[in-house]
């Protein structure tokens, strides 16, 4: 059994109807509950949720600095490839937008990863575009391979890939694996990815249980805000990390909270989230479980993510470029997405501090945090 035989049963209707049915006495039997069911979950994702906002802010705020403490994990995303066979209609990198291609060879990668650690970053996220010719199992290893070196910890957010070669890539010195489903929207997910690999459905969204039973050591989720109601999608969300945590329960989890951003081509959100609406879908997910890492990109601009981040954050990137080269030869051409928050890593560690908070620059033993706190 996969995620993909749990979520057939439902119906993306009826848990749609269900979200917008709930009332007062819904949200605040959810508040009020020492353990959020998936029930409760939809009552705090739900419209009338929003006239709690303060509440529950505040609610996921002390449950963050009780699990958390004062500390903040900063981390960068290299992007080694814009190569994609993938025709995905919210993304710059869609193999039929007209944009010059770049993939990083050795040379160019040790480069960019010698400006992140010089920077102070202790972990490197590798990213590329989906491209199994030019940027496949083959290259990826490679690029682990060479940031382990330099990286005390390395992740990716690449192609799906098989349950062996996530295995192998373990032994190369891969930490983390971050994958999105984009939407859970089945009905929907082919307008959204009309051709390549990225178009299977299933393929992507088992990718999780092939990580989980690789024994990967976290493993992050999300979807793309924006593309569909995103109320919804993220009930599915918290539907997926539940089974995943309890099928795979050695597992770390982290949720991210991409809303789109200006790229390449003309794709438009059809279901725009506001940004209280994301303060209560983070406060959301803080309750549903105080340790899950919640993780703010530079997608969101400085403000936001400055006055956000200590109602549930528990990650944020700092200094991205989205280009492939980005850190050492800056190419907006090449850009994945246009970048928000553009200031420089210590500009955000110094905002934290100046907030009373450790910007740290690794992943930290949860184990030790518990203890610490």
């Amino acid at each position: 059994m996969s995620f993909y035989d749990l979520i057939s049963s439902y119906k993306w209707k009826d848990v749609e109807e269900s979200i917008y049915s709930c009332d007062k006495n819904d949200v605040i039997r959810a508040i009020n509950s020492d353990r959020i069911s998936m029930n409760d979950f939809k009552a705090l994702l739900s419209p009338v949720a929003e006239s709690y906002i303060n509440e529950l802010a505040h609610m996921s705020m002390e449950r963050t600095k009780k699990r958390f403490g004062y500390t903040v994990r900063l981390y960068a995303p290299l992007y080694l490839s814009n190569e994609c066979a993938n025709s995905c209609v919210y993304c710059g990198f869609n193999c039929k937008n007209q944009l010059e291609r770049l993939t990083l060879n050795e040379k160019q990668i040790e480069e960019e990863l010698l400006c992140l650690k010089a920077l102070g970053f202790e972990h490197v996220l590798l990213v590329t575009g989906e491209h199994p010719a030019k940027a496949g199992f083959d290259y990826i290893n490679k690029a682990i391979k060479i940031a382990s070196r330099t990286f005390t910890q390395v992740s990716v957010e690449v192609q799906p890939l098989s349950e062996d070669h996530y295995r192998q890539l373990m032994n190369s010195g891969l930490h983390s694996v971050y994958v999105y489903q984009e939407t859970y929207n089945q009905a929907n997910y082919k307008l959204y990815h009309p051709s390549g690999k990225k178009s299977d459905y299933q393929w992507r969204l088992e990718t999780p249980d092939r990580l989980g039973k690789a024994g990967i050591y976290k493993l992050g989720l999300g979807v793309l805000l924006g593309l569909e109601n995103w109320r919804v999608d993220s009930f599915f969300t918290a539907l997926h990390f539940r089974y995943l945590s309890k099928t795979y329960w050695k597992t770390k989890y982290s949720i991210s909270f991409p809303r789109l951003r200006p790229h390449v081509g003309s794709y438009k959100p059809q279901y725009p989230i506001s940004d209280k609406q994301l303060v209560q879908l983070i406060a959301a997910y803080r309750l549903l479980d105080e340790d899950l890492e919640l993780s703010l990109s530079t997608r969101e601009n400085e403000h936001y993510r400055d006055n956000v981040f200590p109602v549930g954050i528990t990650a944020m990137s700092a200094g991205s470029s989205t280009e492939p080269g980005g850190y050492t030869h800056k190419n907006k051409a090449l850009e994945q997405f246009s970048v928000s928050d553009d200031r420089d890593p210590q500009s955000i560690a110094s905002m934290l501090k100046n907030k009373g908070y450790d910007p740290v620059w690794k992943d930290w033993d949860y184990s030790l945090q518990h203890n610490i706190l």
